[in-house]
Order: structure tokens, then C-alpha cells, then sequence
């Protein structure tokens, strides 16, 4: 196995866990639990964004992230007014699935949508 992906979508998260200061805790926790090397992070929302060039539809108005890692990212993004997360955490460095589901969705206070777990060979 070349390496590993966990997809995670969330509903009836807690939208107070979609700010930037709780997601970059979220990266910085997983990635202990892990063991994951964190590298650069960055975010893609509508912070610093004039009002009327903000996002509005449901489908698009919310936060994404990407953290990179030394073995490749993972990367999460929020839809506030639905309330639902998609989380994506690749690496060629083996890690716990398991843990990983279960921290993310005890973070984000949300209900377990979907799972999928690719094996990358």
C-alpha cells in the first residue's frame, strides 16, 4: 500500500467549531494523535472579504483548510448554515483511521454522514 485515505462528511455539526481558531486547534490535535508531522496550513474562507463579495449560497458559504503534513495533507471544509463538514486526510505514512474518525466527529459535535477509507496502491 502506497498510502491512505480517510473522507469523512459530518451533518449537524456544532457551527461553533467552523471558526478559524478552533480548526487550527482541530489540525494541531489530530496531528498529535496521529503522529503526524505538521507543515504549512492555510485557510480559504470570507474573513477580511467586503460583504457584498462574501459567499451566500448554502453550498458555498463556509471555511476551507488545508494542513499540510510532511506525507501529504489533510483538508477540511465547513458549510456554516448547513451545518456539515468534509474532511479529507491523506498520508503515505500508515495512521489510525479509527481514532481519527472518532476525534473528528467528537470535535465538530456532529453525526457521522459518510465514512470512506481508500487504500492507495
Amino acid at each position: 500500500m502506497y498510502g491512505k485515505e480517510l473522507i469523512l462528511d459530518l451533518h449537524k455539526c456544532d457551527e461553533g467549531k467552523f471558526t478559524r481558531d478552533s480548526i487550527e486547534r482541530y489540525f494541531k490535535l489530530l496531528c498529535e494523535l496521529i503522529d503526524m508531522k505538521r507543515c504549512e496550513f492555510y485557510f480559504w474562507d470570507d474573513v477580511g472579504v467586503p460583504d457584498e463579495e462574501k459567499q451566500s449560497l448554502l453550498h458555498t458559504t463556509g471555511t476551507s483548510a488545508i494542513q499540510f503534513i510532511l506525507t501529504s495533507n489533510i483538508t477540511i471544509h465547513t458549510l456554516d448554515l448547513l451545518r456539515k463538514a468534509f474532511i479529507n486526510i491523506f498520508s503515505c505514512k500508515d495512521f489510525d483511521t479509527e481514532a481519527a474518525r472518532d476525534f473528528t466527529v467528537s470535535w465538530f459535535d456532529g453525526e457521522l454522514a459518510a465514512e470512506t477509507i481508500v487504500e492507495r496502491i
